[in-house]
């Protein structure tokens, strides 16, 4: 796509974005993307603070979840103060308000949680009652699981109030997205990943998403040349089990697909209590058509939607449902 073939207005594009240092990376690299592709382009951010971002003392899960950091940035595209909002995927909730959609789901970077420590190299290394932050239920009930001893205390604020407890002395060690660390030039603070056998990632942990107006053609074929289709059909499916088991964005689901060599994609998914006593677990694989033909994207992301379904089942069939409802209820 060229300039003369943009119709936006002056030929400019505005991304709503939060103003935490992750987000405003997250959008300063499609912008950079987007203005490569088309230079004569001019790309404006819109700098929001959300809800999530002014009420750090309270754990997500009862203030709303992770949806409290983007509501106000599809506001600004429903007032047309932005045509496009830049997400981490896993902080976008499964169901879009109407009239929103996702243009492009761009590569996906490292899905792993880091353990982040300043005496310790690894959560094995970790003494008996040693206390870990985190802000996510999925990581907790999952280290919970390998290691009960462990004490787990909240922790919210961006990346870098959260280091900034860790050297304060406050936690032995925490965990955080390893593409966050990374993104923003702290692959310093990462003494380890944890293995995703011990801590399977969130829905769509380590991919940016980007959302616009549905039916906006500029805009999407704009976006076009973003996506990757290996990584939307992972993510599609990853994101069809958290929304079959209707679990939002701030609960202990963990899902993660694999596009394997053999052109089987398989889904792992897990739902847990927070304390790490029960751990359920499924996984089921299906084979996509090789991507040659005009139709295989869609009939390969139908049936990732479809696989995502069948395990999140699973999961449901063995008790899922009662986790999550009284984790709601509390």
């Amino acid at each position: 796509m060229t300039e003369s073939d943009l119709t936006l207005p002056a030929a400019t594009l505005n991304i709503a974005t939060r103003q935490s240092p992750l987000a405003l990376w997250q959008a300063e690299h499609i912008k950079d993307r987007l203005m490569a592709l088309n230079p004569g382009l001019t790309v404006n951010l819109v700098k929001i603070v959300t809800k999530g971002d002014k009420i750090l003392d309270t754990p997500l899960a009862k203030i709303g979840g992770k949806g409290l950091f983007v509501k106000e940035l599809e506001q600004a595209m429903f007032d047309k103060r932005a045509d496009i909002a830049v997400h981490s995927l896993k902080d976008v909730p499964m169901v879009l308000p109407t009239g929103l959609t996702l243009g492009a789901y761009c590569e996906r970077a490292a899905p792993t949680d880091a353990f982040v420590s300043n005496n310790f190299d690894s959560l094995e290394a970790l003494p008996q009652g040693a206390v870990v932050g985190t802000s996510s239920l999925r990581r907790q009930c999952q280290i919970k699981a390998y290691r009960p001893d462990l004490i787990i205390k909240t922790l919210r604020g961006n990346v870098g109030t959260r280091l900034g407890k860790l050297d304060a002395g406050e936690y032995d060690a925490i965990i955080l997205a390893t593409s966050g660390l990374q993104r923003i030039g702290l692959d310093e603070r990462i003494r380890s990943e944890l293995n995703i056998d011990i801590s399977l990632p969130a829905v769509g942990q380590g991919a940016l998403a980007i959302e616009c107006r549905e039916g906006d053609e500029q805009v999407l074929s704009l976006l076009a040349p973003l996506n990757d289709a290996k990584a939307r059909i992972r993510l599609i499916a990853e994101r069809a089990l958290n929304r079959h088991l209707e679990g939002g964005c701030q609960v202990p689901i963990a899902a993660f697909a694999v596009l394997e060599d053999s052109n089987e994609l398989w889904l792992r998914g897990r739902v847990g209590e927070p304390d790490g006593s029960v751990l359920l677990k499924a996984e089921q694989r299906t084979r996509l058509k090789p991507l040659t033909t005009p139709d295989a994207q869609a009939h390969n992301e139908q049936l990732a939607n479809d696989l995502g379904i069948a395990v999140a089942q699973q999961l449901l069939d063995k008790g899922a449902k009662q986790i999550l409802q009284n984790i709601y209820s509390a």
